[in-house]
């Protein structure tokens, strides 16, 4: 064990400065300590005002297409999960695992899922963009009405509302 030399007794040159700023140093931050640092409001808060909305933690919002998108995603992909690794048993397990193989048959369901994902969704598009055409021949006195239907499902057990 090495032997550590002694402290000088007398101070060094400029030893009683950095003492004199430790002592300022230490009396700042008392200083600092003693002021507050936080103030709760318990005012009651007004339930219609003008203040902007705050950001929540957690999972932002989202619209329900895109919580149907994700969910449907999740529960695909949550599917292929048992027939990989089956696959991949029986490969180690007949000791031919190739690792080229295994990763064709882990891409295999996203290359098929990616093109069945691209024509439906162009699909929907075509079927969007295309007004519908409609033709009405009258001869005589006509009295048309139009009224768009909304159609709400709720609950376990589907009950159709069907409104004007």
């Amino acid at each position: 064990m090495p032997v550590l030399p002694e402290p000088p007794a007398a101070p060094a040159a400029g030893q009683a400065h950095l003492n004199d700023q430790a002592r300022q140093l230490l009396a700042a931050v008392e200083d600092a300590m003693r002021t507050p640092t936080s103030y709760r409001d318990d005012s009651p808060v007004p339930l219609v005002g003008t203040a902007p909305p705050v950001a929540q933690p957690g999972i932002p919002p989202m619209s329900a297409r895109t919580t149907e998108i994700t969910r449907a995603v999740m529960y695909a992909s949550f599917a292929t999960v048992p027939p990989g690794l089956v696959a991949v048993a029986v490969m180690v397990a007949s000791e031919h695992a190739n690792p080229t193989v295994i990763g064709m048959i882990c891409a295999a369901p996203a290359a098929i899922a990616v093109p069945i994902l691209a024509l439906a969704r162009l699909i929907r598009r075509a079927g969007q963009a295309a007004p519908a055409d409609v033709h009405h021949h009258y001869s005589g006195p006509v009295h048309q009405e139009y009224s768009e239907t909304h159609t709400t499902t709720k609950g376990v057990w589907a009950r159709t509302n069907n409104q004007p």
